[in-house]
């Protein structure tokens, strides 16, 4: 049995009470892992349920003024980060919204973005769970 994950209960506490909003190159990404995945009728459907409870940002010049001008100082500073992840980082800017992301490496020498980030937090609770006789996710009910 796989170990629960833990990513969304370190997460909740940025969200809880918040509009969330996603960009639609998440969106896309997501229904990418999804199909390639194979995923059922059910789990699609949870996943449909979760993403129309967002606001999903859409494209508009001014966005693509903001990936134009962050991919230019990237490069130029010699750290290019792929193109879908600049959109999704060029959203947030574009609207001065936080980005959450357990993708800190992806995203944490983007100019002028918010980013939170608890990949520390998930990796040392991951690390915890290959300990023997400790008690995480479903086991730690027992």
């Amino acid at each position: 049995m796989k170990p629960h994950d833990t990513r969304g209960m370190i997460y909740r506490p940025h969200v809880k009470d918040k509009l969330v909003a996603i960009s639609f190159v998440t969106v896309g990404e997501l229904l990418f892992g999804a199909r390639k995945r194979k995923w059922g009728s059910a789990k699609i459907a949870e996943l449909d349920r979760r993403i129309q409870a967002a606001v999903i940002v859409p494209y508009d010049r001014e966005l693509c003024d903001t990936y134009a001008d962050l991919k230019v100082k990237l490069e130029t500073a010699g750290r290019p980060v792929a193109d879908n992840d600049l959109w999704i980082a060029a959203s947030a800017v574009r609207h001065n919204a936080p980005l959450i992301s357990n993708n800190r490496k992806h995203y944490e020498h983007i100019p002028d973005l918010v980013l939170i980030s608890e990949a520390p937090a998930v990796k040392e609770i991951g690390s915890q769970m290959s300990i023997p006789g400790t008690k995480t996710g479903s086991d730690a009910k027992e």
